[in-house]
């Protein structure tokens, strides 16, 4: 399985374009969110290589611009895949998107294809669902901003998998998140409320963070400290391999 970073504040390559907001693409063919703009995104994923009619599935974590705006530009070049949106998305988006493509409104947890999921909509003020993706070495959990909470979508998303995706061996923990990527939004937050999330995060068994996004660069710095060589360092342009050639680039 390959997570490829096509959007986010920081760049890890000096030729690609950085932006507020955060868009990934999974195994070549799912875009977990879209940036805060199309000519950004796609731009990005020009550089990079990446073949847009090649994606088949869009899911959108919440309905903020920072994670939709690049939408209307990939849906422009002609694709036409499935987007997977919560209920709680304003009426007009989703008509838009209908008018286009097929919609699929998600409330409940939800699976996408074999070994992908929708953890189904959390929180409750601001709506938001995660991505959890069962492979080999564990549980993937992909957020957007995890506005409900990191340590709750983590919670979800464990539920989601039913426990069926294993630590590896040797592994911390026995809830099998391997890897947690994505905006944990806790810019402007002290150490010691990082801690208390890394804590819940070592009781849940996570052994790798790749945070970016919202997360604040206070934040960052302090899961790079506790989690030394576990700790992946995100931007646009990183890719992760999840297999026996593991590599953050």
């Amino acid at each position: 399985m390959k997570i490829i970073v096509v959007y986010d504040n920081r760049t890890l390559d000096p030729n690609l374009v950085s932006g507020w907001g955060f868009s990934c693409l999974v195994d070549n063919d799912l875009i977990f969110d879209t940036g805060g703009d199309s000519r950004t995104l796609l731009s990005n994923m020009e550089k990079m290589g990446i073949d847009v009619e090649g994606i088949k599935t869009v899911v959108l974590s919440h309905a903020h611009g920072d994670h939709t705006g690049g939408l209307g530009g990939l849906l422009a070049t002609g694709i036409r895949p499935t987007v997977y949106v919560p209920c709680s998305f304003p009426a007009r988006f989703k008509a838009d998107v209908r008018s286009l493509t097929t919609l699929v409104e998600v409330r409940e947890p939800m699976k996408i294809r074999p070994a992908v999921h929708t953890t189904g909509e959390v929180g409750s003020r601001l709506v938001e669902q995660a991505l959890a993706v069962e492979t080999d070495e564990g549980l993937v959990v992909i957020t957007g901003c995890a506005h409900p909470g990191v340590v709750e979508m983590v919670r979800r998303a464990q539920e989601v998998a039913g426990g069926r995706t294993p630590p590896r061996i040797g592994g911390a923990g026995g809830g099998g998140v391997y890897l947690v990527l994505g905006g944990f939004h806790l810019g402007g937050v002290g150490r010691r409320q990082v801690g208390r999330i890394i804590t819940d995060f070592r009781r849940l068994g996570v052994r790798k963070v790749a945070p970016c996004h919202c997360t604040g660069d206070r934040a960052i710095r302090i899961f790079a400290e506790e989690y030394g060589e576990d700790f992946i360092r995100v931007g646009a342009g990183c890719a992760i391999t999840i297999g026996p050639e593991e590599r953050g680039l």
